[in-house]
């Protein structure tokens, strides 16, 4: 049974990939199976939304499952649930060899685009680079704004404040934006569909 306690709204968003390879033939009822998982997974705490990708052409017949919950103990939850054990029973005898799983955390979740495949997330450099040109000018502007009165607030309570404030406005604001205005650079076309 689900636990219904709220999940903490500082904890950040885990996301999962997961590839798999069916059987020619098989595709039907895996894809029920796996609507039938989302299905399940959706009832629990913390779920927050699931892809499912089909196989890009006829040689590939690679499936990606992309699914995130708020955080690491909502999916450990989720992962754990017998509702989850019984379906992935089914969907192992679909497949050609065992699924693929990886666990996607941190500033990543921040680098994603509705629609677009993040089983390839960018690289560290053009993240980290973005990242900073969001939170430069935010930093700025939260300091000479008010910088005046924070400069009156002990250290440790400033600090506490100013990345309090930033880190919401980059989570929320700025970088969904600057990941739009920047996709080009970010997940290049001859990338997107790379594994």
């Amino acid at each position: 049974m689900p636990k219904t306690e709220s999940t903490p709204p500082h904890e950040a968003a885990v996301t999962v990939v997961i590839s798999r390879r069916v059987i020619k033939g098989r595709e039907q009822p895996f894809e029920q199976l796996s609507s039938e998982m989302t299905q399940r997974a959706s009832r629990y705490p913390g779920y927050l939304g699931a892809d499912l990708f089909r196989p890009a052409n006829a040689n590939d017949p690679e499936y990606r499952i992309i699914f995130k919950f708020s955080n690491e103990n909502t999916l450990a939850d989720w992962q754990a649930s017998t509702d989850r054990a019984e379906i992935l029973e089914q969907i192992e005898p679909l497949l050609i060899s065992p699924s693929e799983v990886e666990t996607i955390s941190g500033i990543v979740n921040w680098f994603t685009l509705p629609g677009h495949n993040p089983v390839k997330p960018p690289a560290k450099a053009k993240m980290t680079f973005v990242s900073w040109l969001a939170l430069y000018p935010t930093v700025t502007l939260v300091f000479f704004l008010f910088g005046d009165q924070l400069a009156q607030i002990p250290l440790l309570l400033r600090t506490l404040l100013v990345t309090a404030v930033v880190m919401i406005a980059m989570s929320y604001l700025l970088m969904p934006r600057f990941t739009r205005w920047f996709a080009f650079w970010l997940f290049p076309k001859h990338e997107q569909n790379e594994r």
